[in-house]
């Protein structure tokens, strides 16, 4: 956990007042200690581990989480994936927000997996497309599906999108002047033609973009080899498999991160 990660733990268990408890307050005496367990009641896949024991004790240091499992692991419903002990108050204190996260990123990586499996050897990519301030742990959610990290901000990476080709004047101009970073240059293109401009600018990767899969097709075949393809734009797990099946060679997927549904997990205390 970054201090970055920490501050936003902090910021999450501040918003529900979390240090302010009155119900805990009010019904558990102070000395009291036990533990509580974190369930799965679907089949999921894990993920924010670290988040879910940040909440703990970033609150209370003295709680102590143990987990059962690790990210990335499948889950069935009744299985244990963490315990939690210390005093009772802190931990009823910290449920939601622990909850909270854990419920969106075991949701993410669930997601992640099914696109995976169904995509074969093509990597499955996310986007920027995350929950505002939840990026790291949204993506590492990602990865714990079996999923690949793009470009983490706009500072990791070239991607020349439209509104770029438009500003610059052209494909070839808004390319040229990218080149001259030293950085790879991945560039969006929504037709074959765009795909061969922007191989003949030199991109060292092409965005297709809302591309039909026949055109995925063509334009996968067009590139050749001369740059890595990456297919984009309302993949869904219904059509995932025939965009892997046309030779590009990753997927990107939006719905990775705005799209899952939190997955339903629990905290009980025996």
């Amino acid at each position: 956990m970054t201090e970055h990660l920490r501050d936003l733990v902090r910021r999450a268990l501040d918003e529900d007042r979390a240090g302010d408890d009155v119900t805990s307050r009010a019904t558990i005496p102070a000395s009291l200690t036990g533990s509580a367990r974190l369930v799965a009641n679907e089949p999921c896949v894990v993920a924010g581990l670290d988040v879910f024991e940040a909440c703990f004790t970033e609150l209370d240091p003295s709680v102590r989480v143990r987990a059962a499992v690790k990210d990335g692991d499948p889950a069935e419903p009744g299985d244990e994936l963490a315990v939690v002990e210390g005093p009772l108050r802190s931990i009823l204190a910290a449920e939601r927000t622990a909850l909270n996260f854990v419920q969106r990123l075991c949701g993410i990586a669930t997601l992640t997996r099914a696109f995976v499996a169904r995509a074969g050897r093509v990597t499955i990519l996310d986007t920027r497309k995350t929950t505002p301030g939840l990026r790291a742990l949204e993506k590492a959610a990602v990865a714990a599906g079996g999923g690949s990290n793009h470009r983490m901000d706009l500072a990791s990476a070239i991607l020349v999108k439209d509104n770029h080709v438009a500003a610059a004047g052209g494909i070839g101009p808004a390319v040229a002047a990218a080149k001259a970073s030293g950085l790879p240059v991945e560039v969006e293109c929504d037709t074959p033609d765009q795909v061969r401009e922007a191989l003949g600018a030199g991109a060292d990767a092409i965005l297709l973009d809302n591309m039909t899969v026949e055109t995925l097709r063509q334009a996968a075949e067009l590139v050749g080899g001369r740059a890595r393809t990456e297919a984009s734009g309302g993949v869904t797990l219904d059509t995932v498999a025939a965009i892997a099946g046309t030779g590009v060679d990753a997927i990107s997927v939006g719905a990775l991160t705005h799209s899952a549904r939190a997955i339903d997990v629990s905290l009980e205390v025996p």
